[in-house]
């Protein structure tokens, strides 16, 4: 099993998304790569962590440029702090990576992307520095509240 930490906006949409996708072992929603150790949701403004997914994966059903092609179908790649209503820092988009071959992996995907627009990629792409696992309420949030808000078309999940 590998990990990947992805960013996408509001947590609960990109939660909901790759629970669905074939080989996500498991999600958890958090908050990474902010100036502090500890965070939490109210406090968010204050330490810059980004609302993010934790996901591990079986690389040999899905690989990671399958996970990060159908991230790049849910966000706006080309956006500052602002995915569908949301916006703010928290809200930035990111691939946070723990080892080196994720980062190469990534960093592909990126260049790829930016091909596919006139306008610069936005989508950080750092070494996860820090994570802080987000408050239960907030853990399979769109499961707990089917009609909750939602940025991510759940139904184009593929």
């Amino acid at each position: 099993m590998k990990t990947i930490y992805l960013a996408g906006g509001c947590f609960w949409g990109v939660e909901a998304y790759f629970q669905k996708v074939k080989g996500v072992v498991e999600t958890e929603v958090g908050y990474a790569n902010g100036n502090t150790r500890e965070t939490e949701y109210e406090k968010l403004a204050l330490t810059d962590h980004a609302e993010t997914t934790k996901i591990v994966y079986d690389e040999s059903v899905m690989p990671l440029e399958g996970l990060l092609e159908r991230l790049f179908t849910i966000i706006d790649p080309t956006s500052i702090n602002r995915q569908g209503g949301d916006f703010g820092r928290q809200y930035r988009t990111g691939i946070y990576y723990v080892d080196e071959e994720s980062r190469e992996i990534a960093r592909k995907a990126l260049d790829g992307l930016q091909k596919q627009y006139v306008k610069k990629i936005q989508v950080e792409l750092e070494e996860l520095k820090n994570y802080v696992t987000a408050e239960e309420y907030h853990q399979d949030y769109l499961v707990k509240n089917p009609k909750g808000y939602c940025h991510v078309d759940l139904s184009k999940v593929y």
